[in-house]
């Protein structure tokens, strides 16, 4: 089988290679799988920021719609407010007519 020393050396060399061989292959499957599941996170992650935007885009609509009827509302509450004071003046000067 063996004749001399270099066919030791050599079969022990062409099982060396063949290890190393087999443990980059392993690890170059494992580093594509770390990869695959990095992209895979990253693609969560921009749908997650992409409802983000969605909703701080309606919250933000929502907003610019609602201040149109701020202005309104608040028209509203100085009309009320001096139909209020217009009641209340009125019952003062009732009552000052009854006290005299």
């Amino acid at each position: 089988m063996f004749e001399n020393s270099q066919d030791l050396l050599n079969i022990i060399k062409a099982i060396a290679i063949l290890g190393l061989a087999l443990f980059v292959c392993w690890a170059l499957y494992y580093f594509a799988m770390i990869l695959r599941q990095g992209f895979k996170i990253l693609k969560e992650m921009r749908g997650r920021l992409h409802k983000i935007d969605e909703l701080i885009k309606t919250f933000k609509e929502k907003i610019e719609h609602s201040t149109s009827y701020l202005l309104l509302i608040g028209e509203g509450m100085k009309k009320l407010v001096e139909v209020i004071k217009d009641h209340a003046g009125e019952e003062k000067k009732k009552r000052a007519k009854k006290n005299r």
